[in-house]
């Protein structure tokens, strides 16, 4: 098929049952296996390890349902940067659509990949990490490139090429693999409550409000309270990252059946699902390990751990399966739907023109591979780790410009169609805003590590989108 007989629309083909999945699917990847052990260090108790699960539920929760207007409004590919464009300018737009590309979206795809590799290795030691297939010197950088890097390069290739295949293609895969990891959760939590050790759950209830940081020799260091606020905040960058990706059934709002109605609406349902399984499997991990066996998870794998007291010896495959579809899943979705923030940066004039046109299969199959290349590189380069706890603040950054949105387009555009209205306006959204505030603050204060690095990368797209829009000036595709 030759380029003037390809698609220039994207098919509307998804549902709300799709998108529902998009979203849970999206945001329950290897996260919620993992992160608890480093909360519960810094943390210290029962009860605040559920706190902090809950409080980044309530503001997940309370995102969603605000990003329901703005999706009802704006029922378009590229969904955040989008909302950003119309409560703001393109340069904020950009900000957002770069760091997304740089290493959100990318980085998060490269992190989950690896995650699907290291757990294979349970069952194929083969692929493991430790088995090094490459090692060389280039300057003063010692590269080394292993078995598990290969796999979550090809894992992303593939999953690449199936959603360059056409949306239908992605769908499938997206609803089999996270129908699968749901009814896999929601049966290890029906047999963590069956198991339950009554003794484990009485001594880790027993203090449960008592903040303090618990060590890894099970001694504990107390806190001030500035100390302890900036404890919770710490503690929820990793359950921030475990509930992130929510919103990324907005960038593919182009595709969507009835979008001003079930993009809302899977935003909502996929969000919730996601948080009362968050919430439970934390209370599990309570239920059957104590408190200091969380904290010093061998590789802070807690869910190895729970699963291994829940099922005996073969716990260990079982959540390796597990997380293997969990993150097949996740990133299929993460795939999926990044590509569709690049095809609308390119119809703005601000990235490669190439990304804005559709294949023969009506999706983006270009933005689909340079997304494919950076996280691929992201991988061998072994800096993913390092560059997702660097963007936890810039992602609540955007999330709080985002919902601030609401208001200032309420002002802009008082006459403009709002099929659906944020739930709680106009206060859930500024309890949002104020909390979302808070984190970002404690952060900057008691974690600058986090904060600084991804405050460079976005500010890094300042002078990148002025050279943007003078590269692209003349490759500007018309339309929006």
């Amino acid at each position: 098929m030759n380029e003037k007989s390809e698609p220039t629309k994207l098919k509307a083909s998804l549902g709300l049952l799709d998108g529902t999945m998009i979203v849970a699917g999206s945001m329950i990847g290897s996260g919620i296996f993992i992160v608890s052990a480093d909360i519960i260090r810094n943390v210290g108790s029962s009860g605040w390890l559920i706190a902090v699960w809950l409080i980044t539920g309530f503001m997940t929760l309370t995102a969603a349902v605000s990003y329901g207007e703005l999706s009802a409004m704006f029922p378009k590919a590229g969904g955040q940067y989008v909302y950003l464009k119309e409560s703001y300018n393109k340069l904020i737009a950009f900000l957002y659509g770069w760091s997304f590309f740089a290493v959100i979206q990318t980085g998060t795809i490269a992190a989950v990949g690896v995650a699907f590799s290291k757990f294979t290795a349970y069952l194929i030691p083969a692929v493991s990490e430790d088995n090094i297939l490459f090692s060389s010197m280039i300057g003063s950088w010692h590269l080394t490139i292993s078995a598990a890097q290969c796999v979550s390069i090809a894992l992303i290739i593939l999953l690449t090429f199936i959603n360059t295949r056409g949306v239908k293609s992605g769908k499938l895969i997206q609803n089999t693999f996270t129908l699968t990891k749901l009814a896999s959760l929601f049966g290890l939590i029906l047999f963590g409550f069956i198991m339950l050790k009554p003794d484990v759950w009485h001594a880790n209830w027993a203090n449960a409000w008592d903040i303090h940081k618990l060590n890894p020799d099970n001694s504990i260091g107390s806190y001030t309270m500035a100390a302890a606020l900036g404890a919770i905040a710490a503690a929820m960058v990793g359950s921030i990252f475990s509930s992130d990706a929510w919103n990324n059934v907005t960038f593919i709002a182009g595709e969507m059946k009835n979008p001003k109605r079930n993009i809302g609406l899977s935003l909502f349902l996929g969000t919730l699902i996601v948080t009362l399984i968050y919430v439970s499997i934390n209370l599990v991990y309570t239920g059957v390990l104590p408190l200091h066996e969380i904290a010093t998870a061998n590789k802070d794998r807690v869910a190895v751990a729970a699963s291994q007291v829940i099922f005996g010896h073969a716990g260990t495959v079982i959540i390796a399966l597990m997380i293997m579809v969990s993150t097949f899943g996740c990133n299929n979705g993460l795939i999926m739907a990044g590509a569709r923030v690049y095809y609308t940066m390119a119809k703005d004039g601000l990235f490669f023109k190439r990304t804005g046109t559709l294949n023969k299969f009506a999706v983006p199959g270009f933005g689909l591979w340079i997304q494919c290349i950076i996280a691929s590189i992201l991988c061998l380069s072994g800096k993913y780790g390092d560059l997702l706890d660097m963007i936890s603040l810039v992602v609540v950054i955007f999330y709080i410009l985002t919902i601030a949105g609401i208001y200032i387009l309420r002002v802009k555009s008082p006459n403009a169609e709002r099929p659906y209205k944020a739930f709680g306006y106009p206060v859930l959204p500024a309890l949002y805003i104020m909390l979302g505030l808070a984190f970002c603050i404690l952060l900057l204060l008691y974690k600058p590590e986090y904060s600084r690095g991804g405050l460079y990368i976005v500010l890094a797209g300042i002078p990148i989108y002025y050279i943007a829009k003078r590269y692209f000036k003349n490759e500007e595709i018309s339309g929006t």
